[in-house]
């Protein structure tokens, strides 16, 4: 006698079936694809912001030496737009075979998840790190005609000025955060304006449109050493190589204010660990090269390197170390 199944129940049995056909060809590939032959075709690096910036540059630069290293071309790939969710989403839903790689962030990695709902993707579970390739350092900047030379200055200024703005490259950024952890610890009120990018936050900045942003020192050093603006401070725990008359905000009376900026290179999750240990070795040694090295001083960047391991961790700490902040600071990115 024959059964009859509902047709609810076949859709939901096809259902599961496509589930865990396609759970057992991912589960396959990370079996199946072998290092030993890996790269044979180019490999793309996803930038989740603009070309031209630093950190596009920063990628590129790798990505070159990549290409001669592992006789392959590693292409750099633009996929701006949503604070860098949309690159990040491309990636995490990209094949694991080590082909789409992704240039990851501070920002879009540990605050994103944190500030904003149903971003496309997982910082954790979608993943596999690879190496960070380097550190850089944020810096408080002013207008030339603004009467304050550093960060105590500036907060004894700024409790007497109300209106106080402070420019960044964008909503939900590092520097946006940093900023408003600014007006906690010293008990000001600047008010943030955002930016579709660092050199927008620059241009006016530059021309007195707006008296503060925060941005990396990267791309702002060329502007200080030519006196068009004024440092102020920097957030990292030591000083800049590139700055080095800056005090950190630490030396300016606000302990234990840093804000570390970093960018590093992931694989979707599920990425063979042999390619991902190839890559990172590959990438690491790169990162050695005295020439990379020079480039990177040029770029404000401190190359880095480590190991995957420890690169997953500092992601996973930095989402913890963030999350109570954003919560006290009951941050909305719009």
């Amino acid at each position: 006698m024959t059964s009859r199944i509902p047709a609810g129940r076949r859709m939901a049995f096809a259902l599961l079936s496509v589930a865990a056909s396609f759970g057992c060809a991912q589960q396959a590939l990370a079996q199946t694809v072998s290092a030993d032959d890996y790269p044979n075709r180019p490999v793309k690096i996803i930038v989740p912001f603009t070309a031209g910036g630093v950190a596009d540059n920063s990628a590129r630069l790798v990505a070159e030496r990549l290409t001669t290293r592992m006789k392959q071309s590693f292409v750099v790939e633009s996929k701006p737009g949503a604070g860098g969710n949309i690159g990040n989403e491309f990636v995490a839903k990209s094949a694991p075979d080590g082909y789409t790689l992704l240039l990851g962030f501070d920002s879009t990695l540990v605050i994103n998840p944190l500030i904003f709902s149903n971003i496309g993707f997982d910082p954790i579970k979608d993943f596999a790190p690879i190496t960070k390739l380097g550190d850089s350092t944020l810096v408080l900047l002013a207008t030339k005609a603004l009467p304050v030379n550093n960060v105590q200055e500036l907060i004894a200024y700024a409790k007497k000025t109300p209106g106080l703005s402070f420019g960044t490259g964008g909503a939900g950024s590092t520097a946006h955060l940093a900023g408003e952890l600014l007006n906690i610890r010293a008990g000001i009120q600047l008010q943030h304006i955002p930016y579709k990018g660092g050199s927008q936050s620059m241009a006016d900045l530059i021309g007195g449109h707006v008296p503060l942003v925060i941005t990396a020192v990267a791309t702002s050093v060329g502007y200080i050493n030519s006196g068009q603006i004024k440092a102020l401070g920097v957030l990292s725990a030591k000083r800049s190589p590139a700055l080095p008359d800056t005090p950190t905000f630490a030396e300016s009376g606000l302990d234990g204010f840093e804000v570390p900026t970093w960018a590093g290179l992931l694989a979707p999750a599920n990425t063979p660990p042999a390619i991902v240990d190839k890559l990172y070795r590959e990438t690491a040694a790169v990162l050695a090269d005295p020439g990379l090295r020079k480039s990177y001083a040029d770029l404000g960047l401190e190359p880095v390197g480590n190991t995957p391991a420890a690169f997953a961790a500092q992601i996973r700490a930095g989402l913890a170390g963030w999350e109570p902040v954003v919560k006290k600071l009951n941050f909305k990115p719009n």
